[in-house]
């Protein structure tokens, strides 16, 4: 697990401390500029399904509920960009989406190393219990001892700052 080193007198062992945990407000962060670049993402392949959709459409003189279509869009496109990107990103060597890569955070199993697809696709849909629980799940990450929110601990993760080099 990555960890700080303390610096000790010459001859004395270094004495190694616990890692540098992500709290409540910098994961926020972290998360609000995930939230902007998924906006940005979403509307572009919103929009590369909605122009040709609505050309083809008049083309062939037909009419589209376009309210019932946006909602369905909305669905389809939305949850599975947001899931991919979370996934992804956290499951890649950046070990964090890019929100958190910006903060100097990843996100990594309880002994410091990287995690796998399959488990931040549990810590992906473990959100939704800490979303569902009125954001309780989020909002332990203040109190927790090592800064875990609900579904960290479902999954077995943390969430760390980086060392400084």
């Amino acid at each position: 697990m990555e960890s700080v080193a303390t610096s000790n007198p010459p001859g004395e062992p270094y004495i190694v401390a616990e890692p540098r945990y992500a709290g409540f407000w910098i994961r926020l962060g972290a998360h609000l500029i995930d939230q902007l670049i998924l906006m940005v993402v979403c509307i572009v392949f919103a929009l590369l399904v909605l122009i040709p959709t609505f050309l083809l459409v008049e083309l062939l003189g037909r009419t589209l509920e376009s309210g019932l279509f946006a909602d369905i869009l909305g669905f389809a496109v939305t949850y599975p960009v947001i899931w991919l990107y979370m996934t992804i990103f956290e499951s890649s060597s950046w070990q964090a989406t890019p929100g958190k890569r910006a903060l100097g955070l990843r996100v990594t199993d309880l002994d410091g190393e990287r995690i796998s697809f399959a488990r931040a696709n549990g810590r992906y849909f473990a959100k939704i219990i800490s979303t569902l629980l009125c954001f309780f799940g989020y909002l332990q990450i203040g109190v927790h001892s090592r800064k875990q929110g609900l579904h960290d601990q479902i999954a077995e993760t943390l969430v760390i700052r980086r060392a400084s080099a």
